[in-house]
């Protein structure tokens, strides 16, 4: 298997499998990852997953107090080797296969007439063709428990926008070259917005689950009504 190591500072190391957006390397990403965290080393403190490699998190000063003959970040390296060697890169993982309901346009969606627009469609073809695909999340970044989503129909893919506003309502979901997203918190942004779903995708109330979606996430988008959004969001937006 080719991968390359990469010391990032004085606290972490990266592991990268390649250069291309992909769903293999993505399997590969979160099979270190789950190995990572199941035999956690003393000083591991997170893995974050990106599209083509895994930073393994460490604190240097445990990790030296464990090995004081070698450099922290060197131990960290060849720990991360021999988590490579041993974790399982063929074994399937059955991912969570998870709906969002998004209310599609209006106020909701201010750029999906754009959208439309751009690819000669009607609002309700984009609709259609989005809410059509099931999406795999490859990274959470950005902002809390923002995902990255690949395998969008390239019929519908479009540029950012030239400038981007200065604050997007929590929810928004959203379209970027060839991928989509959401934001689970109001930020800066510039994403084309089609739609908002009424369900938090960012929960700092919850521990063990902060965030809606996670790497490795199957996505579908279902469009419900502005009454329905409001009737789930319980609110007005």
């Amino acid at each position: 298997m080719e991968y390359t190591l990469q010391n990032v500072g004085e606290a972490a190391v990266l592991v990268i499998f390649g250069n291309t957006i992909s769903a293999d390397i993505q399997r590969k990403i979160q099979a270190l990852q789950e190995y990572t965290e199941a035999h956690p080393f003393k000083g591991f403190m997170e893995c974050v997953a990106s599209y083509t490699g895994l930073t393994v998190y460490y604190d240097p000063w445990v990790v030296f107090n464990e090995n004081q003959e070698k450099r922290p970040g060197e131990t960290v390296r060849e720990l991360v080797e021999s988590y490579i060697k041993a974790a399982d890169f063929n074994s399937f993982h059955e991912p969570r296969h998870i709906e969002i309901p998004v209310c599609y346009g209006g106020s909701y969606g201010p750029d999906l007439s754009f959208v439309a627009e751009y690819h000669h469609m009607t609002e309700e073809e984009v609709v259609e063709i989005h809410s059509a695909t099931e999406y795999l999340v490859y990274m959470i970044g950005f902002c809390p428990g923002f995902p990255y989503m690949g395998g969008m129909d390239k019929r519908i893919a479009t540029p950012r926008r030239a400038s981007p506003r200065l604050l997007i309502p929590a929810g928004s979901i959203g379209i970027a070259g060839e991928q989509t997203g959401g934001y689970p918190i109001a930020t800066p942004g510039g994403w084309q917005l089609i739609g908002r779903t009424p369900v938090d995708m960012f929960r700092p109330g919850n521990a063990e689950e902060p965030t809606l979606l996670r790497a490795g996430d199957r996505v579908r988008f279902k469009p419900i009504s502005e009454k329905q959004y409001i009737e789930i969001r319980g609110d007005q937006p």
